[in-house]
Order: C-alpha cells, then structure tokens, then sequence
C-alpha cells in the first residue's frame, strides 16, 4: 500500500519553520546591534573612562609636613623615612588570624600590635591600607620581600613618621599627631580639605600639631600610573608634585624651657615667660610633661592607663587651662588701679591694725597687730592684706573688673593654642548672668573685699598672669601673647611674622607704672622675694602670692603640716626683668607649694640668670666646686701630689637639682575658692 505525501503542507511547515527561525536570528541581531550601539556610541565616553581607570591609576601623594623649630633653629618636631608592613582587609584571601599568624614568622608581631590593627580596622574603610608593623628592620624588609608571593593584600610600603626629639621637653606646647581617627575622616570628607587628605594617615591631635594642622600638612599631589592586569604598576604616565607644609619657628627658648622644667623637678605646676616688646612666648611650662612620641604610632593601653588615671594630671595644660586664685599677684594691678583711678596717691598711708571691718564680719591680715603705718610702697612690698582689703571696698567690684579686663585676666588672650581657657573675672553683671534665683544674683559688697587681695571667686590661667605683666611692663601696649613667632615656607624660605603688630594700648600714665614697678622692685630686695635675688647681677622686680585651694574655719590657723598635701596653698610669683628695661615677664605657679617666695622665687631666678646671662643651674654648682677647691689648695688642704684631674666637679650634663627648694604635694589645678580669706604670703 502505497503512502501519499502532503507535499505542500511539508512545503508550508518548512516555510513557516524558517520564518520563525529568521525571525528570532532578526531579533537576537537586532539586539547585538542595539547594545553594540548603546556601547560604543551612546555610552562611548563613560566606559572609555571606565576602561582608562582600570589601566591608569591614580595615586595621593602625600606632602612631607612641616617642621617645628624654636627661636634659635633647634628641631623640636622633624620626620624621618621608615618601610611599615600594611594589610588591605578587602584583598586578603585568608583568615586575618592565620594571616597575621604566618606574617609573624617573617616580621616581629606583637599582642599589641595585632589589637592596634583590630582598633584601626573598626575605625577604617575595609580597602584602606592598614599598618600591621611600623619601623621595620632591613632584616625583616628583606625575609618579607622574599616570601611575598604568598601574601595576597600584604604590602611594604615606605611612609614618613614623626618624631619629636626632644621627648617630654615642651610636650604641651608642641603636642603630637596621630592616625587619623573615624570621626576625623568624617569630619574631613564633609570639610573643603577632603582632596588634600587622600592618602594622609596622620593629623595634628594637640598642641601646635593641631592649631596649625593646615599649615603643616601641605598640599597632596597627584600620580598617574600605568598598571597591569595584574595591578602592578607598569609606569608613570603624569605627576604632580606635592608642596610640603610650613615651617613653623617658635618664640620658644627651648633651652630656657629645659632650665625651668629641671627647675621644677618632681612639683607640678606651670610658668609662662614672655617678651614683653613683641609678646613672644619665651617658655611655656606645663609640669608634669608626658612624652608625644607615644601617640605617634598608637599609645599602648598601659601607657595612656598611666597618664589618664596619675593624680598629678600629666596631659593637663596649666598654663593654657589651670585656673587658679591668683592671691597676693594681684595687688600690683590693685594699685596700678588706685593710681590710675585717682583713689589713693603713692604717698597716701592707712593705719594696719591687723584687720579690716566691714559691717560684722573681720578680714583679718596674716599679719597680727599689723603692719603699721603703711603706703602703697610698703603696701606692696610687704604684702598688706589691710591696705587692698580697704582699697577693693572703695573701688567696687565693676571698676575693678573693666580696669583689670583690659589685661587680659579672666579673657581669652588668643594665644595660638586651642581649648584656652577664660578663667573668672566677677563683675555684678556676671553674677547677674551667672545665677537664676534673684537673690544670688545680688552682688554682696562683702564679696568685694576678698578680691582685692586675690581670693574670692577671681580665677586666672598662669599665661593670663603673664600676660598681664607683660603689658604692665610695656607701658600697657598690649602684644598678643603667641608661641609660633614665625611661618616659613620651607622651597621660598619665605617669611611671616604671626603678630607684626600691637593689639591695643591701655591708656596709663607712665608715672604711674612707675611707682609700681618701683614698689615690684622692692619685693625683690627688701620684701617676700629678696632671698631668691640676693646678689643678682640685674634688678628685678616680683610679687610672691599664696592661693587658698581650701577655706579656712574662722578664728582657725592655716598649718601646712596638718593638711593633707594636696589641700595645701598654691606658690605664685610674677616677675620681670631687668628693671630698667624689661626683656622678660614671667608668672608661675607651684602647685601646693606653699610660700611663693621659697617654691616659686627660686625658679624664676634661675629662668632670668639663664636668659640674661647666660648661666645654668649647673654652672653654679660649678663654680662653687672651684672656689671650694681653690681655697682648699691655700689651706693646704689638698696633697701636693694629687694631679688635678682627681678634682671632681658636678658634670656640665648634670640635670638642674631643687633639692633647696621644698617639695609640693600633688594638687589638682582648679582650686576650691575661699571662703574665709585668712591671707598667707
């Protein structure tokens, strides 16, 4: 039985099999062409781009900062090149612990270090390059190098680190810097300054490291290169150099800060010294100091555990932040004020009893049965509590504050440091401000008194003391206090000076500071600081002062030796010198000192006889070595045949020793206010 064959429906499935074929050829086609059209014409530029950064790299190159240099050229902030092994999270291809456990067979990894890197990590993005090691040795750059094959992620890279020379030296003043932190980045990717900081990994934390961070970074530059397939750099295709940070040249004498932070020893406490002609801070003082190398790389836990919890405060800036009664220091200004304003003359004397009245309460003079007949010369010389108590009572606390505020005490001096501190000037109309209830904000005329020898609720910072001496001692021509003297630009070696200029002149009859300057004078030879002087070869005039950190019961006697240490007075003493032409003003505080005269005159005569003649502690000692020698050869005292390198003689290296100055128990800067002004010099 023959089959019949439909030839045309074959015929027609055949078509339609081939239609439906072009058809779907037609559209696939048509959908290569349409993309190949999408990229290469209409997104041609963007993946060009795309294609471009893959091959081209583009690489921050971050500027050397600037160095920090004291008045006479001496490095007290520098950089120096060291190899540091780093970790990319995103590329490694292993555990971080095996990884890290492995790497330690190459390069020396510490527990410490491998916290520091799990820190870093939850502070930084997961493609940033962490540090593992910091500082490594040729040795282990080298075992490294060899096996480095084996570390996907793991990279030696050469970075520049800070180091500041000098350790503890003026730690408060140059601060330090340190990796940059979560919180930082944020702020800088939010700031103008966002491009200037890619690839930067350190900034300014405190100090001068911080106010002129800008200054001191520089300018990042920008490196093209060519990289393979395999992310290794082929070549450089464009660079743009990077322009490195200011220079900054101090007003510090870092030598006379060495003198008086030996001076100080193991007290705490702080001592500004300014050039009252340009106010160029010559020592800035903070005791106790702390060393900013620790910071640099990451301060290991028991390190800033020891800082953080020492009852002495190391990281505290004193002279910048420590508000203090500034006790007898004060009166100086009291007269200066009582001249100027007309209510009492040099020559004009009261009569001490010991005391001063006011309605049923009794200031009493540390002084019993009082001093006398006392003028404003005596009056400062000796310290009389009776002569301010009854000047403060006819002045009123507001004409006080408006002649004192001129200054600078109680204000912010615009130092070049952040986080200064304004400390208190009390005025009515502060009271006013300062309380809600309507009956604290009535000013006590009672209050008055206190002031006016230093007590009460007045609270200045030590450069606020300084400050205001300065300006006292230059005519009242007001130059606003600064650490960094100088901004160098370190290709130009362009220079600018910070403050070419006065800030303002406080109008004082030159009679007038005169009178005072004579009577300062006179502390220092006849009064609470001629022990400290005695024969100096310059004048100087001083003012001792003694703050209450603790209020004293009435009718009960101040006795160090029955208070606890840290309870005990503060030691204060302003000074300038020479007398004639002031080249220098200090003001410094010895916490729980005692005496001004005994834990802080002592210091200061040290600072002035090394910046006005040149003399160490040590060349003191010296010389006493070699009269007591040479008057031992006339005696006969010294064999004939010992050779005279057996003469010993302190070393010239030999640290600056207190041992004849008493020693201060701990204290913490912000004094409690007294509430019975039982006044001790």
């Amino acid at each position: 039985m023959t089959e019949l064959k439909n030839t045309e429906r074959e015929l027609y499935l055949f078509r339609m099999r081939l239609l439906v074929i072009g058809i779907f050829a037609t559209v696939c086609f048509s959908v290569l062409i349409g993309r190949y059209v999408w990229l290469q014409i209409v997104k041609h530029e963007v993946y060009a781009t795309k294609a471009n950064e893959n091959r081209i790299s583009v690489v921050p190159i971050v500027p050397n900062r600037g160095l920090i240099l004291d008045r006479n050229g001496v490095v007290l902030a520098r950089n120096f090149s060291a190899y540091t092994l780093e970790i990319t999270p995103s590329k490694i291809t292993k555990d971080m612990d095996v990884l890290i456990d492995e790497l330690s067979a190459l390069v020396d990894i510490q527990p410490k270090h491998r916290k520091r890197l799990r820190k870093l990590m939850e502070e930084s993005k997961s493609f940033e390059s962490l540090p593992i090691r910091t500082r490594l040795s040729d040795e282990e750059v080298a075992r490294f190098t060899a096996q480095r094959f084996r570390f996907p992620g793991v990279e030696i890279q050469a970075r520049l680190f800070r180091q500041y020379p000098l350790g503890e030296t003026a730690s408060h003043v140059i601060g330090y810097i340190g990796r940059i932190n979560k919180k930082e980045a944020e702020n800088l990717d939010d700031s103008e300054d966002a491009a200037n900081y890619k690839g930067t990994l350190y900034i300014g934390k405190e100090g001068l490291e911080k106010s002129y961070e800008k200054m001191l970074h520089g300018v990042t530059g920008v490196e093209e290169v060519e990289i393979s397939a395999g992310g290794r750099a082929v070549r450089t295709l464009s660079r743009t150099a990077p322009n490195s940070g200011k220079n900054l040249i101090l007003s510090v004498d870092i030598e006379l800060q060495k003198v008086i932070e030996e001076a100080f020893g193991d007290r705490r406490g702080a001592m500004v010294a300014i050039e009252p002609e340009t106010g160029d801070v010559l020592a800035f003082v903070s005791k106790p100091t702390f060393d900013p190398n620790l910071f640099v790389e990451g301060i290991d836990q028991q390190s800033w555990h020891e800082l953080n919890t020492s009852e002495d405060i190391p990281l505290l800036n004193r002279p910048l932040t420590g508000a203090y009664a500034p006790g007898s220091t004060y009166k100086p200004f009291m007269a200066l004020l009582a001249l100027e304003s007309g209510k009492r003359t040099a020559a004009q004397a009261i009569s001490d009893p010991g005391y001063f009245v006011f309605g049923n309460h009794t200031f009493n003079d540390d002084k019993v049965g009082g001093h006398g007949m006392v003028d404003m010369y005596r009056a400062v010389v000796h310290s009389c509590d009776t002569y301010f108590y009854q000047l403060a009572n006819d002045l009123g606390v507001d004409v006080m504050h408006d002649f004192m505020k001129q200054f600078g005490l109680g204000q912010i001096t615009g130092i070049d440091l952040e986080n200064e501190r304004r400390g208190l000037l009390p005025s009515s109309e502060w009271k006013r401000k300062a309380f809600k209830k309507p009956a604290q904000q009535r000013w006590i005329l009672g209050d008055t008194i206190s002031l006016g020898i230093g007590q009460g609720q007045n609270t200045f910072t030590p450069l606020q003391m300084a400050h205001a001496m300065a300006t006292l001692v230059n005519g009242g021509i007001v130059m606003k206090p600064h650490l960094v003297k100088i901004i160098e630009d370190p290709h130009s070696k362009e220079r600018v000076l910070t403050v070419p200029k006065e800030s303002a002149r406080i109008p004082l009859k030159p009679e007038n500071i005169e009178i005072i300057k004579h009577a300062m004078v006179g502390v220092s030879k006849e009064g609470t600081g001629r022990t400290a002087f005695l024969n100096a070869e310059y004048v100087a005039g001083g003012k001792t002062g003694t703050a209450q950190v603790i209020g004293m019961k009435k009718g009960e006697k101040y006795d160090a030796s029955k208070i606890a240490e840290r309870y005990r007075d503060h030691a204060w003493y302003i000074s300038f010198a020479p007398a004639d032409k002031p080249k220098i003003a200090v003001a410094i505080i010895v916490e729980n000192g005692g005496k001004g005269a005994a834990a802080a005159a002592p210091i200061v005569r040290k600072a002035f006889d090394y910046f006005l003649l040149g003399k160490r502690p040590d060349d003191k000692a010296k010389a006493m070595a070699a009269a007591q020698a040479a008057a031992a050869v006339e005696n006969d005292e010294i064999d004939d045949a010992l050779p005279p390198s057996k003469l010993v003689t302190p070393p010239a290296s030999a640290p600056a020793t207190s041992a004849s100055l008493p020693m201060a128990a701990p204290a913490t800067p912000a004094s409690v206010p007294a509430t019975n002004p039982v006044k001790r010099k």
